[in-house]
């Protein structure tokens, strides 16, 4: 049976391929909209309304700026697969840093508990700095 750090490497590893597999991915939300036009006595302003559409948007956050773009309706299964990639890259990154660190803890468990089996090692370190003066009365034997 495979010791839990190899379980964890073999896991990462796996991570690391299925990364590797994604494809052409973006980041994001696709949404569906439907608008009311300007032009008096249009069908979008009916009872009850008719809206123009729909259009669809992709609308994603980059380097802290909001960006926003019109996506064809002919590419708009291709944008919908790009953003499912995406997601699932997020998704192998965080089990790929919630397996790390746990692979990380089972080695400074493993590190300490070696530390603790081994003997220890006692150092002799040279002696620095100023030595402490004796005063000349206590080098004399003291007299009851």
């Amino acid at each position: 049976m495979a010791s839990r750090p190899q379980v964890l490497e073999a896991r990462i590893a796996r991570i690391k391929t299925a990364l590797a597999a994604l494809g052409p991915l973006r980041p994001g939300t696709l949404s569906e909209q439907y608008n009311v036009c300007g032009t008096a006595g249009c069908r979008c302003k009916a009872d009850p309304p008719q809206k123009h559409g729909p259009y669809y948007q992709v609308s994603f956050t980059w380097h802290g700026q909001s960006h926003s773009e019109f996506v064809r309706r002919e590419d708009v299964a291709t944008v919908r697969q790009q953003v499912l990639r995406y997601q699932r890259l997020r998704s192998l990154i965080d089990a790929w840093i919630a397996t790390a660190l746990e692979l990380a803890q089972w080695q400074r468990h493993e590190a300490r508990a070696n530390h603790e089996k081994s003997p220890a090692i006692a150092r002799v370190l040279p002696k620095t700095g100023a030595r402490r003066r004796r005063s000349a009365n206590a080098s004399r034997p003291r007299t009851p």
